[in-house]
């Protein structure tokens, strides 16, 4: 095995570590997951029997967990990818500041600073497109629009960025940051917190949707197409992508809740949608985003549109290849949004 061929993900078990690391073993890769199954471990099941696969159970916040995960007779891996993390703001606020802080901005610094002693040449770190909070002039937000989180999950993934981009000039290990749009499509480890997915799933449970923000713009990719802009950064010169940040997306996913409610309603047309006026204090997101810039210059393109998803979920659950998809292990916290 060579160590450009080996790969440790923190969070490999869960929604898009577990399809990541099932396409890197497809392509080649010798995979290292380190998680310590919050959510459970099934996703990792189809890659157990591949002899370029090493899972380790472990708490990425502690200060040797990287170190200790990698074994002996394998290489240094070529990247960390960190994606290990409370995924969302209703998880951080479900468990409050202090251990949000915790498990998404110090495990982080722990992570990396792991993988420079050990020599690691890349880091990638999936953040959030939520950084950018509301839109204040109505022009598609860049990767240098000023950040205005609005939540403590966006809060946190700043936090994290900050960090990492400091490290640009003294670490000989090359951050390089993806703030993908809101993920939806299915994983070996599905998710039905994400609002495409949600609301294909109430829409087909229930026959019915409540939407507020009605108005509010969006920004949304398949999981399998922000795997394969991870991949992409994976495999880029690092002079390349040493501290950059790429957005992940395509133009054809900024989308409001209506357009989104309309792409429903053409696979479920049966389905009651009622509205209502609430404000909160919470994830706040009203913005088009521009992918300009990992267009360019790392040549991405979205495969899947978001009536892709939908009728992929939608299939799933007619099909019901997802038994109990109310099931809580489904979500990352159980107040959900719309």
């Amino acid at each position: 095995m060579k160590a450009e061929h080996h790969v440790l993900i923190t969070g490999g078990a869960g929604y898009v570590g577990s399809f990541l690391a099932g396409e890197l073993l497809r392509q080649g890769y010798s995979v290292t997951v380190v998680d310590d199954l919050l959510y459970g471990g099934e996703s990792l099941m189809s890659c157990l029997p591949h002899a370029s696969f090493h899972f380790v159970k472990s708490d990425v916040w502690e200060s040797r967990a990287i170190r200790t995960a990698v074994r002996g007779d394998w290489p240094t891996p070529q990247a960390v990818i960190h994606l290990a993390a409370l995924a969302g703001f209703p998880a951080c606020q479900s468990v409050g500041r202090l251990v949000a802080w915790r498990y998404n901005v110090e495990a982080t610094q722990h992570v990396f600073e792991q993988a420079e002693a050990l020599g690691v040449e890349r880091f990638i770190y999936l953040s959030s497109y939520s950084n950018y909070g509301l839109s204040t002039d109505g022009k598609p937000v860049t990767e240098e629009t000023p950040l205005d989180p609005q939540s403590l999950y966006a809060e946190t993934k700043v936090a994290s960025e900050q960090y990492l981009l400091s490290q640009v000039g003294v670490s000989r290990c090359a951050p390089l940051i993806f703030r993908p749009a809101t993920l939806y499509g299915l994983s070996p480890r599905p998710r039905f917190d994400l609002i495409v997915n949600q609301f294909v799933l109430e829409a087909f449970s229930r026959r019915k949707l409540m939407i507020y923000q009605r108005g509010y713009l969006r920004s949304f990719v398949h999981i399998a197409d922000a795997v394969h802009g991870i991949i992409l950064g994976l495999r880029l010169p690092l002079e390349k992508v040493r501290g950059q940040v790429y957005n992940i997306g395509a133009p054809e996913g900024n989308l409001t809740k209506d357009q989104l409610v309309e792409l429903i309603l053409k696979r479920l047309p049966e389905t009651f949608v009622y509205y209502k006026d609430i404000t909160f204090g919470g994830d706040m997101r009203d913005i088009t985003v521009s992918f300009n810039k990992i267009q360019h210059e790392l040549g991405f393109t979205a495969k899947y549109s978001v009536d892709d998803g939908i009728r992929e979920v939608l299939r799933a659950l007619q099909d019901g290849l997802i038994r109990e998809p109310g099931d809580p292990r489904y979500r990352n916290a159980r107040f959900i949004v719309q």
